[in-house]
């Protein structure tokens, strides 16, 4: 009788199964009701609409962004379907790169005005944590459009930053038009910015990271399930317009003990210069104009200053995209390389400092990728015989964990642009951790959080509702921004 209790299998009442439900998980990232955490019907409806909205969004810019680069640089000839945005500079002539950033810089300025008197729109990273995690609609659809002209015309910065916006800001309409609470907006924006990065980069995974680790700093399993929705939702409704393959090409590089040491090495290395090149970007980001009159001399003299240096370095005009696909092959001279290491954070810098709208993942990756490539070559004397193209891949991992602080979305960005480093998985995550941990040992912040406005507004931000000011102002009192995390679970609406 005994045998024939221990075989039958055990069966559970519905009110029993229920009960083991309600019942709080031991699993430290499953609280409350675990995978649920209390979403109705009509958040994970919004969290379709986001991903749907981001995706076609995403694909959007785009064509704008490859709209505005035929008609700006020379795309003329035979093969113009397959000519890169840094072969096109290199066939326009000296007058017209300048006169094409000149009118940039026009265009940053005008924009700029516009924006702030419209009421304008800040950056996604400081509207989640100091206004609510509300976006103007409008304001952030057209901030958005301004970044990617200005990118399509040469600006030293990401194109990631108008997806970003655009996801995060339907995510922001949305949410506050069906009445969320405030942690589940940030959520819902944090998730509609990742998945505009996701659309553009092909990157579903890791896009929902980096909303998750890099925006909102955490990762638990109810946050983790909306943002892989909303990234994978946007990566696949982009494909209508834009190609499914990754977004840099690279033959398959073998794993060697060199790289290894090399990473081990290189890893603090990396880390203080991604520090040096955070405060940078922070001081960079604090010398924005803020009158009417700076707006427009600032950009104006230095887009037209980079257009001059693009006479020599062309390299430095865009978002890095093609000085980093060259580098992953290593078809970058030494020389070439170091001088692009100085130039383009250089570039990056003045482009924010002048006020202009944009992104700084490429501009970040391609800095790491420079700094990777120039050491590998000088260790390839040492220890010659892995490609100097896997050590580009290695610094710029290191380089990009430390300076978003989000070493996994790091790594996944990189097995997911390229499709092919698994290979070199040991030294990447060993550069990685270690670059991450001096970045933090000396205090740096991220790229993203060190454009906080603190204390000072966003230049192009314009007012701020009282509802939002209030926001705002409890977590400056507060030194830091409240939980995302709701203290306790409620239990799931019932949508009718």
């Amino acid at each position: 009788m005994e045998a024939m209790l221990a075989a039958r299998p055990l069966r559970l009442t519905r009110r029993q199964t229920a009960a083991c439900v309600r019942a709080p998980s031991p699993q430290p990232n499953v609280p409350g009701r675990g995978i649920v955490a209390s979403y109705g019907l009509r958040f994970w409806l919004l969290v379709v609409a986001i991903g749907v909205g981001s995706g076609l969004g995403g694909a959007a810019l785009m064509e704008i962004l490859r709209a505005v680069q035929h008609l700006a640089w020379a795309y003329h000839g035979p093969g113009i379907e397959t000519i890169t945005f840094l072969a096109a500079v290199e066939r326009s002539s000296a007058a017209r790169r300048v006169l094409v950033l000149a009118i940039g810089g026009a265009i940053a300025g005008g924009g700029a005005i516009l924006l702030a008197r419209r009421g304008g729109a800040s950056e996604v990273s400081s509207a989640i944590w100091l206004r609510g995690a509300r976006l103007p609609f409008a304001a952030s659809l057209a901030r958005a459009v301004h970044s990617i002209v200005l990118v399509g015309l040469g600006a030293s910065l990401g194109r990631e930053a108008a997806p970003q916006q655009t996801g995060a800001a339907l995510a922001s309409a949305l949410s506050v038009r069906a009445g969320l609470p405030e942690w589940q907006r940030r959520l819902l924006v944090a998730c509609g910015a990742g998945a505009g990065m996701a659309a553009v980069y092909n990157v579903p995974l890791g896009g929902a990271l980096f909303a998750l680790e890099v925006l909102l700093g955490t990762l638990t399993l109810p946050l983790v399930l909306p943002a892989l929705a909303t990234a994978l939702l946007a990566t696949a409704v982009a494909w209508i317009a834009l190609p499914n393959r990754p977004t840099y090409l690279i033959p398959s590089y073998d794993i060697h003990a060199s790289q290894v040491v090399w990473a081990l090495i290189v890893g603090p290395i990396a880390g203080l210069a991604a520090v040096a090149y955070i405060r940078l970007i922070a001081g960079a980001h604090a010398l924005r104009p803020s009158s009417d009159r700076t707006r427009v001399v600032a950009p104006l003299l230095v887009f037209t200053a980079l257009g001059v240096l693009a006479i020599a370095y062309p390299q430095v005009l865009g978002n890095g995209k093609n000085v980093v696909q060259l580098a992953f092959v290593g078809r970058l001279s030494v020389t070439l390389l170091a001088v692009l290491f100085v130039l383009k954070p250089i570039a990056t810098a003045a482009c924010l400092g002048s006020g202009a709208p944009g992104g700084l993942f490429t501009p970040t990756l391609a800095y790491g990728v420079l700094l990777g490539g120039l050491l590998g070559e000088g260790w390839s004397q040492i220890w010659p015989g892995a490609p100097s193209g896997s050590y580009a891949i290695i610094g710029g991992a290191a380089v990009l964990g430390a300076a978003m602080q989000g070493p996994l979305a790091a790594v996944v960005l990189l097995l997911e642009l390229t499709h092919r480093a698994d290979a070199l998985a040991v030294p990447i995550l060993l550069a990685v951790v270690e670059a991450t941990v001096l970045a933090r040992l000396m205090g740096a912040p991220s790229i993203y959080s060190a454009r906080l406005s603190a204390g000072k507004d966003d230049a192009s931000a314009g007012t701020t509702s009282s509802e939002d000011a209030g926001g705002a102002e409890t977590e400056r009192a507060t030194g830091a921004p409240s939980d995302l995390l709701p203290a306790a679970w409620p239990q799931p609406e019932r949508d009718t």
